[in-house]
């Protein structure tokens, strides 16, 4: 697992890296500076960041947060104090694990398995998410062709359904796909209705 670690703070970055390497971890790199980071943290390929702020002022943390965003990998961050609504700013860019005045290195492994465990359950209900959406985007383009199908060719449902769906077979597509094309051609070409 590659851990890169943000502080600009040496010794707290220290803290860090020795909480990891006592926990058996050791593919581990340091950033102390903020400029370029997305690149730089995407050039490392890391599988997951900690970002260690101590006391930050909004725009910093505003800037981190749009790090975070960009990542799509698990972040924890280290805060020494935190305003209303930080916490909140933090779940909503992603942050996996958004922990207060809590740095002390024994705590480092376990908040790096809760943002690892909190990001992979956060993926997984994303997708979920997306494939819902997807099924229904699909469901709704189907629904429409075959109504498109029933009044151009004067048949009923099942038999639209039949058409779509050996189009699919012999196109190699999903029947979604095919839907939403025939849609997209009776827009360009149809009369409108």
């Amino acid at each position: 697992m590659r851990i890169v670690i943000i502080d600009e703070t040496k010794a707290r970055a220290a803290v860090i890296e020795a909480g990891l390497r006592e926990a058996g971890l050791s593919d581990i790199h340091i950033l102390s500076e903020r400029q370029g980071l997305v690149s730089r943290l995407a050039a490392l390929a890391a599988d997951v960041v900690l970002i260690d702020l101590s006391n930050p002022s909004r725009d910093v943390l505003e800037e981190y947060f749009t790090v975070s965003r960009a990542l799509a990998r698990p972040v924890a961050m280290f805060v020494d104090q935190s305003i209303p609504g930080d916490i909140e700013a933090a779940i909503d860019a992603g942050v996996s694990a958004y922990v207060v005045d809590g740095f002390r290195k024994e705590r480092i492994k376990p908040v790096l398995d809760l943002a690892v465990s909190r990001f992979n359950a956060f993926a997984r209900l994303q997708n979920e998410l997306n494939e819902a959406r997807n099924a229904l985007a699909d469901r709704k383009a189907i629904d429409k062709a075959k109504a498109l199908l029933m009044r151009r060719r004067g048949i009923d449902e099942p038999a639209a359904y039949a058409l779509l769906r050996k189009a699919a077979m012999n196109q190699g597509r999903r029947i979604g796909e095919v839907a939403a094309a025939l849609i997209a051609a009776e827009e360009l070409l149809g009369d409108g209705q």
